[in-house]
């Protein structure tokens, strides 16, 4: 099941917040970049917010959508509005892992075997329609995803300080598309879908290319080191005792529902945690409310939820499941 988000969540960038609370400049910088981003992801906000969240947390990104609703070109303005390297990876049928992470080569000049690098060592790597590629071949994505290094031919090399894997696909009822295993899913830090614009939306988006298109005069607003600084100040959210056994009791529910065949993981409830911290800086605020884990909770742990048959033929989805957790389940005052 796919998360769209509807409507601006309460924990969204308040402009009116105290400019005496830590991180307020670098927080500005952050605002910066989602307000860049939305000139060419028109009246996608949350969404793109909720993108930016997975980046401050060292997070990836899976965006399930159908073709043409513009999952390729948040990648790229992303991309175009940090200062940061950007490589494309086109999944196909036929994609082999060393296509992902790269290969060594004989150079007869020195006699010698040479690494050469994959398009997986880039910052922003957008894994284009990630589902039309074998399982084999997606399996060379976990490790770099789950522990920012890549082991070729017995020799590990570290990927850059800042990396993140924005990968893109198609419902699984399209042809060609391969389910991705669980444990590809479960280093996804959120999954999210941009959906159809509205009417109005639409319109907007006529207009704006009606000469270009937006993004080629997309200019960068956030540099790697201001990024890493957000990072850290997202680290500096102060997460309560409460709230935190607030987020393990989240995801425990979900392994003992009898709904479900299999509940969060471990790292779920890690990315949740993080993920409140991220919403709460962006808010403005330096700790972590009940609201923020809430709002949290879809996009970062739907995806990691695999229900049972016969509660899926009965209409359930994980994301009801979520919903009946949130609401029998009492936060923290």
């Amino acid at each position: 099941m796919q998360v769209t988000i509807q409507s601006k969540p309460s924990g969204t960038v308040n402009s009116s917040a105290p400019s005496r609370k830590p991180g307020a400049n670098v927080r500005q910088s952050i605002s910066s970049l989602i307000e860049n981003v939305e000139k060419v992801v028109v009246g996608k906000r949350p969404v793109v917010e909720l993108a930016v969240i997975a980046l401050l947390c060292k997070g990836h990104v899976l965006l399930e959508d159908v073709p043409g609703t513009g999952k390729t070109m948040l990648a790229r303005a992303l991309a175009r509005s940090m200062d940061v390297e950007m490589k494309r990876l086109q999944c196909t049928p036929d994609l082999l892992p060393s296509d992902v992470t790269g290969v060594p080569i004989y150079n007869q000049k020195t006699g010698e075997f040479e690494f050469r690098p994959g398009p997986v060592f880039t910052s922003l790597l957008l894994a284009d329609e990630i589902n039309r590629a074998t399982p084999r071949a997606q399996s060379a994505l976990l490790e770099c995803m789950a522990e920012c290094h890549v082991t070729v031919d017995g020799k590990t090399y570290d990927m850059p300080a800042v990396f993140m894997v924005l990968a893109t696909q198609n419902p699984l009822d399209m042809a060609g598309t391969h389910v991705l295993p669980e444990a590809q899913l479960d280093r996804f830090f959120v999954r999210l879908s941009l959906g159809y614009p509205t009417l109005d939306e639409e319109v907007r988006v006529l207009y704006a290319q009606s000469q270009s298109h937006p993004i080629d005069g997309l200019q960068t607003v956030l540099g790697s080191a201001e990024l890493l600084e957000a990072r850290e100040a997202v680290k500096r959210v102060h997460l309560a005792p409460d709230v935190a056994q607030y987020i393990a009791r989240i995801t425990h529910a979900t392994r003992e529902h009898p709904d479900l065949r299999l509940g969060a993981s471990t790292r779920g409830t890690l990315a949740l945690a993080s993920g409140a911290q991220g919403m709460a800086f962006l808010s403005g605020r330096d700790y972590v409310t009940p609201d923020h884990v809430k709002t949290m909770a879809r996009p970062v742990l739907e995806h990691r939820m695999i229900i049972r048959p016969r509660a899926a033929a009965g209409g359930k989805s994980p994301g009801d499941i979520l919903d009946e957790i949130l609401d029998r389940l009492t936060p923290p005052v």
